[in-house]
């Protein structure tokens, strides 16, 4: 079974005789008399039966590795970028190439590792690959220590919302100071996405 929890579902262990609230899709009914239930507010998420091989099932085959993957580094990064025109931020999105690395995310992280997000992935060195590597990693920690980012209606497993939001150097600050030079935030679009940085520290 795949489970996808969108951009706001969550999974908790409920009663099974609990009523469904409002957002609650499914249960797996466990042997306990306790339910895994689904919580989905954008229904973005999915269950999806895949079979004896999971790994095998399109929607995971050509995933490229997780940021946590011992795979993921600044080579694997550099080496699939060779050619790339695409800029960087957009490059580094792409579940092909790295898996799981979210919008606010992709922000911070090019901003910890001071490349600008527009900068064509072919033209970034080894090095400085790495270091975005090592960026990636210490945002997505960061993050995780705290819980997520609570933009609108995702919430924690427990309820709560996630705390990483507090802390964000760069997504959703246009216009307010960069937190290492002082020089105001830019935003633009990449990607059809929004995109943070700094013009003068990021490059």
């Amino acid at each position: 079974m795949l489970l996808h929890l969108g951009m706001s579902g969550s999974l908790r262990v409920v009663e099974a005789t609990q009523p469904p609230d409002t957002h609650d899709h499914v249960d797996f009914v466990l042997d306990s008399g306790k339910a895994l239930r689904l919580r989905d507010p954008r229904r973005f998420g999915a269950v999806i039966w895949a079979g004896a091989r999971p790994e095998a099932h399109p929607l995971l085959a050509g995933l490229g590795p997780e940021p946590f993957d011992p795979a993921f580094d600044g080579d694997w990064l550099y080496q699939h970028a060779q050619g790339r025109r695409v800029a960087v931020k957009p490059f580094i999105m792409d579940a092909r190439v790295v898996a799981g690395i979210g919008n606010i995310y992709a922000n911070e992280a090019l901003w910890v590792a001071a490349i600008d997000p527009r900068r064509s992935a072919g033209r970034i060195a080894k090095e400085r690959y790495q270091r975005l590597a090592d960026a990636i990693r210490q945002v997505l920690r960061e993050a995780i220590e705290a819980g997520g980012t609570t933009l609108r209606d995702f919430v924690r497993e427990d309820g709560r919302p996630g705390y990483f939001g507090r802390v964000l150097r760069v997504y959703g600050r246009a216009g307010a100071p960069c937190p290492r030079c002082g020089t105001p935030i830019r935003r633009g679009v990449l990607g059809q996405r929004s995109t943070f940085w700094c013009p003068r520290c990021q490059h």
